[in-house]
């Protein structure tokens, strides 16, 4: 035999792979209580950003983006360009210090109190994440993939889970979003943090006890 599988003490060696710490993503153990949003946060000639539903679970919520493009007036290079910069870790210029590209697509949540969370400057790479909580609050891309819809070949639908942790408070608090690359200025709409909490008693576990 040419390839040979791994030897048992090579298997033994290998260290576990951690899991995802609680504030960085959803509870695994829990289903989610699903909320109907039907949110508009952006429409331009080429971009639509909206949010359908949130999901609430016992240690925050997921809020699901969906980032609609279309081809339109565009040429293919700089449709390309737009879908590509949907996902962060394709773009390039991101640093301390200096104004935000154009093409990043960033989301961010502001509380009553002032305090917020935003996506810049978020690491992808999630080994090495400390698996102590950091101060909150924090909004997280958890990228779902590509949602398919029937029609023009040339739309492209990304779906974008944001984790936010913890649960906000129980009021009304800012959803914002800017993606100057797709034609979207800074747009802030409203969501009812009271309504998410309630959700979140709903929350059901896969394994009742």
């Amino acid at each position: 035999m040419f390839f040979e599988p791994p030897s048992a003490q090579e298997e033994s060696t290998r260290p576990p792979k951690p899991g995802l710490p609680a504030w960085h993503a959803p509870p695994a153990e829990e289903m989610g209580a699903v909320m109907v949003s039907g949110l508009m946060l952006a429409r331009t000639p080429n971009v639509v950003i909206a949010v359908p539903t949130i999901q609430a679970f016992s240690t925050g919520c997921l809020i699901n983006a969906d980032i609609v493009t279309r081809r339109h007036t565009l040429s293919p290079d700089d449709f390309q360009a737009l879908q590509l910069s949907v996902y962060p870790h394709m773009v390039t210029g991101v640093s301390a210090g200096r104004s935000l590209p154009d093409n990043l697509l960033r989301f961010g949540v502001r509380f009553a109190d002032g305090s917020k969370a935003t996506t810049v400057g978020q690491k992808l790479d999630r080994t090495g994440l400390p698996q102590d909580p950091p101060p909150g609050p924090r909004l997280s891309w958890l990228f779902g993939g590509m949602s398919m819809r029937s029609g023009d070949d040339g739309a492209g639908n990304p779906v974008i889970p944001l984790w936010l942790w913890p649960l906000p408070p129980p009021e009304t608090f800012e959803l914002a979003v800017e993606w100057p690359a797709g034609g979207v200025e800074l747009s802030i709409v409203e969501l009812d943090g009271a309504a998410i909490v309630s959700a979140a008693r709903r929350s059901a576990p896969y394994w009742p006890d």
